[in-house]
């Protein structure tokens, strides 16, 4: 890096959402945010709104590898965001253009089962995902129902089904693992963190608001920001402090998420509360 005080350039690789609460709009708010430069390539297309999706549209995988290709090219990116992969094309797209100028930093939110319980990409998509994309990773978000995709087994309900499940998950290739325990009951929904130096609990409380719109894509660009702002010479524990400081971000963005009036629906985040 000839210039280390420049700001970090971040990519997002995502579905687009109408809304602004979710997707590509969620990830470019939260690395505004957090004092990093945005950068896009779109893989859907959405029609949706606080209150559901309508329809999806998704880009051929030969234009996202032009999209790739392009972006790439021109700009150093520090950190990428990956989200929503629907097929195993679009899933080997990404692989190549990132293994061929692999960033520092990449993060996965393995996006593969809606808040309905409903899961979003078929078999194909499922094992591209695991095979391909989390192995690429060095951090990877699923939420307690994409861990059971993930893995082909019934979503943890209690902690220490989590912990159990942590070695198969780390088993899949990538050193950071948060699994989000927001599908938890009571007052608490601490994430579990799985790090080459072992386990940590992340312990939060639970905030009382509907507003949960696009939560997961928030908190994975926000950990792909943190890491992009780390120093050259970091150590090894610089990805828990990034993780660390993305998820007192999102604490704090959906504390504030009442001061919004968007939509009639879950609302999103307030990802610029410190800002505004």
């Amino acid at each position: 890096m000839s210039n280390d005080s420049r700001p970090r350039n971040v990519l997002t690789i995502a579905g687009s959402d109408p809304s602004g609460g979710a997707g590509i709009q969620a990830d470019l708010k939260t690395f505004s945010a957090l004092g990093t430069y945005g950068t896009s390539v779109i893989t859907a297309l959405t029609a949706q709104n606080t209150c559901g999706v309508r329809g999806v549209h998704p880009v051929p995988a030969d234009f996202i590898a032009q999209q790739l290709d392009t972006l790439l090219a021109d700009i150093q990116l520090d950190a990428v965001k990956i989200g929503m992969v629907a097929s195993r094309d679009v899933a080997e797209v990404i692989a190549a253009a990132l293994t061929a100028r692999r960033p520092r930093w990449i993060v996965l939110d393995p996006v593969m089962v809606a808040k309905s319980g409903d899961v979003l990409v078929d078999d194909a998509g499922i094992h591209a995902v695991r095979d391909i994309l989390v192995p690429l990773a060095d951090v990877i978000t699923p939420n307690l129902p994409e861990a059971a995709v993930l893995l082909d087994a019934r979503a943890p309900t209690t902690l220490d089904e989590m912990e159990a499940v942590l070695p198969r998950l780390m088993q899949l290739g990538a050193p950071y693992a948060v699994l989000k325990g927001g599908h938890l009951q009571g007052e608490t929904c601490p994430d579990l963190l799985a790090t080459p130096q072992g386990p940590e609990w992340l312990p939060a409380s639970r905030i009382d608001t509907d507003n949960l719109h696009g939560t997961g894509c928030s908190l994975s660009s926000a950990i792909a920001a943190c890491l992009a702002k780390l120093p050259a010479d970091a150590d090894f524990n610089a990805p828990v402090t990034a993780i660390h400081q993305a998820k007192q971000w999102l604490h704090a963005a959906l504390e504030a998420s009442g001061q919004l009036s968007v939509g009639q629906g879950r609302g999103p985040v307030h990802h610029f509360h410190a800002w505004w």
